[in-house]
């Protein structure tokens, strides 16, 4: 729900019937609270499904600037709040050391961790016909192979990527999904599912016919919007697309 901070989130999600939330580690204070996030769990009745770790580039300070340690860092959270999994991005190109360790990093958490370390696909820059990747080894995780994936499809939406195609490539490791839509622009739009051009409900009934027991958690846009009425609306109508073509009652 960004910029509005994490209760909000927590409270929103409430009241709409959600079944929980992902909370993203940024600069929000309470985001990195596990005591704050407790007590708005609890009081909002909103488990956390997931921690996204800290990996964005505004993000890069947050914890620590050793990558290493925010991952850490995540992956605990994940097991104070009792959620089951951590999602995080591919290194950056100029993280060498980081890049060099990434794989073994994450099979080590995700061996001994007891949380699932879903790494996510992500999606290039195009610029004058030309793609250039920022992540190690590229936008695709399936490319270095992990135990678990997050795929999200608002970034499969500006990867051009078809979100069907990737989902058999991650199998069974698919335990984490960003339910979002996207035009096919270069941009990370996050649209309500259902307004762009990625197969959404295709996909999440794909999804329902399989033997999927992971979280979709709905990672909409909403800076838009002009009101908290109309903020209320998009995440409703988002939420209705989930139930409906996952479905759920």
């Amino acid at each position: 729900m960004w910029p509005q901070p994490a209760g909000a989130a927590f409270e929103l999600a409430g009241d709409l019937g959600y079944d929980g939330v992902e909370v993203m580690v940024w600069a929000d204070p309470v985001s990195q609270d596990m005591d704050a996030l407790l007590d708005l769990s609890d009081r909002h009745g909103m488990p956390v499904l997931a921690v996204h770790a800290p990996c964005l580039l505004i993000s890069q300070r947050v914890w620590s600037p050793d990558p290493v340690i925010r991952l850490r860092r995540a992956v605990t959270a994940a097991q104070v709040l009792d959620a089951p999994t951590v999602v995080v991005h591919p290194p950056f190109r100029w993280q060498r050391r980081y890049a060099e360790r990434f794989s073994d990093l994450v099979a080590e958490l995700d061996e001994t961790s007891g949380v699932k370390i879903a790494v996510e696909n992500m999606f290039p820059v195009r610029l004058r016909g030309t793609e250039l990747s920022a992540f190690k080894p590229s936008v695709d995780p399936t490319d270095a192979g992990h135990r678990h994936y997050t795929l999200d499809l608002s970034h499969s939406a500006a990867a051009q990527m078809d979100p069907l195609e990737l989902a058999g490539r991650m199998g069974k490791g698919l335990v984490h999904v960003h339910l979002a839509d996207g035009s096919g622009s270069s941009r990370d739009e996050h649209l309500v599912p259902g307004r762009g051009t990625q197969p959404c409900a295709t996909f999440c009934e794909q999804l329902a016919e399989s033997d999927f027991s992971g979280q979709v958690v709905l990672e909409v846009n909403t800076r838009r919007a002009r009101t908290p009425v109309e903020r209320a609306a998009e995440l409703a109508e988002a939420l209705l697309f989930a139930r409906l073509n996952l479905g759920q009652n």
